[in-house]
């Protein structure tokens, strides 16, 4: 048998899963897509997230399994919710994968966000196996991401196993050099990602709203800018290393009081090198610091990026992200977009058939590249059938 990479050792794959065929089994997918509600009824506006688990559903349904599969969409606060129901999603998954059955939304039962065994119990009846191909949910400890691998034989999806093992091993093997690319807006949700990155990566780029606390205890001048005056002292612990840390050297802001993002375009735009004016607020990175980022990212063996360089759905302040995200696309190494933002920024700017990796978790991404670890994964191991070979 061929050794598990790394990231994967230890955890059940479909096939430790044994025979299937005549068996039902349970698939925790990530259905939590995009749902507009129009003069028609509801439609999915980007069914990514169906397409991306077929490659497991088909793989049972050819081993002879009867395939059901469950998942939350949005965040339901009084049980049913037509609008926030699962049957577009059944619909749109019939006409791809004739055959599987979709159980409505998770959530509409309280139970499952309190983890209750009782749901779980009700969950798993009949069935005779369970995957996991929901990677965007495994940070959550919800009934049906943790309790199922208590009873049944479990497996990790073809798209989970994927994401562990692109972001595992990213981890534990990079290609150095390691350049990490962090943006987006408060650094008190990335201080995490940051810290375990900072003994991992060669260099750290710092981008968005949250490079504005860094400059600050630098003691540069901000301005009007965000800044979390609590995380000073924070950054300047990671900036005393071990990796490097480029920070912008100039700034594209917006003059005091004027409005930004979609649908606000007043306001003088102004560049500044160095320290910014009273008021003055900082939206993006400007073109120097832009090539030189894209100067450390061209020559890295592995770039990881993880956030936009600025508010890029304001085209005035769009260029830094541009600037980054081609240099990401035709860097020497490899390349992984660690979802969220910024997989909906290389989206817009066309760039995901030139990635290597675009992963399809959000807060999952960050809390696995933070911990090396998600509480689904960790109740996968668990299961009776996982493997304890190497």
């Amino acid at each position: 048998m061929t050794a598990r990479p790394p990231a994967l050792r230890g955890l059940p794959l479909l096939e430790d899963l044994g025979e299937l065929d005549g068996r039902r089994v349970l698939v925790r997918a990530d259905f939590n897509v995009p749902i507009i509600d129009g003069p028609k009824g509801c439609r999915i506006a980007d069914d990514m997230r169906i397409t991306a688990t077929l490659p497991t559903l088909k793989w049972l349904q050819e081993r002879g399994a009867t395939v059901v599969c469950c998942s939350h969409l949005g965040r339901p606060t009084d049980g049913f919710d037509e609008h926030l129901s699962l049957m577009p999603v059944a619909k749109r998954l019939a006409a791809l994968a004739p055959g599987i059955e979709v159980m409505e939304n998770l959530r509409f039962d309280p139970r499952e966000v309190e983890g209750d065994p009782t749901f779980v119990a009700e969950l798993i009846e009949g069935f005779d196996a369970y995957v996991n191909d929901a990677f965007g949910a495994s940070h959550r400890s919800h009934a049906s991401m943790i309790g199922p691998p208590k009873f049944l034989p479990s497996a990790a999806g073809r798209l989970v196993a994927r994401e562990v093992e692109v972001l595992g091993g990213m981890l534990t093997e990079p290609t150095r050099p390691f350049v990490a690319i962090v943006g987006g807006a408060k650094v008190a949700d990335k201080l995490g990602v940051l810290d375990a990155l900072s003994t991992k990566a060669d260099v750290i780029i710092v981008g968005g709203g949250m490079a504005f606390t860094f400059l600050a205890a630098q003691g540069r001048a901000v301005g009007g800018s965000m800044l979390d005056e609590s995380k000073l002292d924070a950054c300047r612990k990671l900036l005393k290393g071990p990796a490097t840390i480029l920070l912008p050297t100039d700034v594209v802001a917006l003059e005091p009081g004027a409005g930004f993002g979609q649908g606000e375009r007043g306001g003088e735009v102004r560049r500044f090198d160095g320290d910014l004016d009273d008021g003055w607020v900082g939206l993006d990175v400007g073109p120097q610091s832009a090539a030189s980022f894209a100067e450390a990212i061209a020559t890295a063996g592995t770039v990881l990026w993880n956030g936009p360089m600025g508010v890029f759905e304001d085209e005035r302040f769009a260029e830094g992200t541009r600037v980054v995200g081609e240099a990401v696309a035709s860097c020497q190494g490899k390349s992984i977009v660690g979802g969220g933002d910024s997989a909906r920024a290389v989206d817009e700017l066309g760039l995901c058939d030139e990635i290597d990796f675009i992963s399809t978790g959000g807060g999952a991404s960050l809390e696995f590249l933070e911990y090396g670890d998600l509480p689904a994964l960790a109740a996968l191991r668990g299961a009776s059938n996982a493997p304890h070979a190497l």
